[in-house]
């Protein structure tokens, strides 16, 4: 099965040069070398026979390679690394995947720091809903809930100063974000024509997009401000011609955000929220809430968090659809705090109209040094048509994930 592109050969052979240039240094270089990754096996089973013609009815099973390979100088101010991510599927050809992660060349010096190739960016601190992370697409094959980036060809040049942190990206490129085929499940009941996406800007994916950083902490406040202009990550999703598939458009935006986390005893206060313009009417959106940790529950060793976040986001109904548009967000995170870092994270989605929107279960347990476990449940509670998780009624599903750690 080829699941390769013209984008994804690129980043693939950037990544062959970084190794490359590593390899070039000679034993001295190569004794700095670290060799690391992992190799999953997943199982997902589906509560439900599929919804949607097409779509398989079969167990979902696949096997995903992660390679790592890291490089740092002797004194610190030179590192290269390549992490790679490959994802064979037996159901979803769009998610059998192949993806450089990394593969940056980073210089660190003082207060100045340079990156140079492709990395991931994380700038979140909600719980339910990464709202500003606008540098990375969404791998959004990978699962529902957005924690999962493509790697980004860019140029990061930052410096730390006395009043603050201050980073400017130069992302030459877009990575177009993946949807499920036609056989998939968690997919809504048009199949996404990706090979006919569109763009405002006359460069397609090639426009160059800027985007800048501020960051600083206050005593307990981290705090963080950015500014970004360039083709959405999110696609506008209209219909073809002949009314059976949807088509991604990709606009220019500009967008402001802010992100924020005050720490006080054993309270975590977070807040995520951005403007943005350039695509449909401009919006408004947040999440806000706080994590609450009750240590040594009992006297025990468990460790309880209980998160509350609610979420607000008014765009209009030609944006990508979100089902965060008032939304409150309850959870629990149980640590048991034992030698196999066992947790267990269980929340549920509640439309603040139409009621429960899916409810959702996360474990993960290490199995000695180089072994783990992860299982997933999710539940998708809505059957109101006027809301998108409607769309998954019938993809409710639960999976096991074991893992080799190298």
């Amino acid at each position: 099965m080829t699941v390769f592109n013209r984008k994804s050969i690129g980043l693939w052979r950037f990544g062959a040069a970084v190794l490359i240039g590593v390899g070039a240094g000679g034993p001295a270089l190569a004794q700095e070398l670290s060799f690391g990754g992992s190799v999953s096996l997943e199982v997902r089973g589906f509560a439900d026979r599929p919804a949607y013609a097409g779509q398989s009815d079969a167990t979902q099973t696949s096997l995903s390679f992660e390679p790592e390979i890291d490089w740092q100088s002797e004194d610190g101010n030179h590192k290269l690394s390549f992490h790679g991510f490959i994802r064979e599927d037996s159901m979803d050809s769009a998610r059998s995947h192949r993806d450089v992660r990394e593969a940056y060349y980073r210089y660190s010096n003082g207060d100045w720091d340079i990156v140079a190739g492709v990395n991931r960016v994380f700038w979140g601190v909600t719980e339910s809903r990464h709202l500003v992370n606008v540098i990375n697409q969404v791998d959004a094959v990978e699962d529902t809930d957005g924690e999962d980036f493509l790697g980004q060809l860019m140029l990061q040049v930052g410096r730390e100063t006395s009043v603050g942190r201050f980073d400017l990206f130069v992302l030459p490129g877009l990575r177009e974000r993946k949807f499920p085929s036609t056989a998939g499940r968690l997919r809504v009941a048009l199949p996404v024509d990706t090979d006919g996406a569109t763009y405002q800007s006359s460069d397609g994916a090639d426009h160059v997009d800027m985007a800048l950083r501020y960051s600083h902490y206050i005593g307990d406040v981290d705090i963080g401000f950015h500014l970004f202009h360039g083709t959405s990550r999110e696609p506008n999703l209209t219909l073809n011609g002949a009314g059976t598939a949807l088509v991604p458009h990709y606009p220019i935006i500009s967008q402001a955000g802010i992100d924020l986390q005050y720490t006080t005893d054993s309270f975590l206060w977070k807040l995520e929220a951005l403007v943005r313009e350039g695509q449909g009417t401009t919006f408004g959106a947040a999440v806000a809430g706080f994590e609450y940790t009750l240590y040594q529950l009992g006297g025990s060793n468990l460790d309880l968090g209980l998160i509350a976040e609610i979420a607000y986001d008014d765009r209009d109904a030609s944006v990508f659809p979100t089902i965060f548009d008032q939304d409150l967000f309850l959870a629990g995170r149980l640590a048991l705090n034992d030698t196999g870092d066992t947790s267990i994270l269980a929340g549920v989605l509640v439309d603040r109209d139409t009621g429960p929107t899916s409810l959702r279960i996360e474990a993960e347990r290490r199995l000695g040094d180089n072994w783990s476990v992860e299982a997933v449940g999710q539940v998708f509670l809505q059957d109101d048509p006027s809301d998108p998780a409607q769309a998954f009624e019938k993809d409710s599903h639960l999976s096991f994930q074991i893992t080799r750690h190298f």
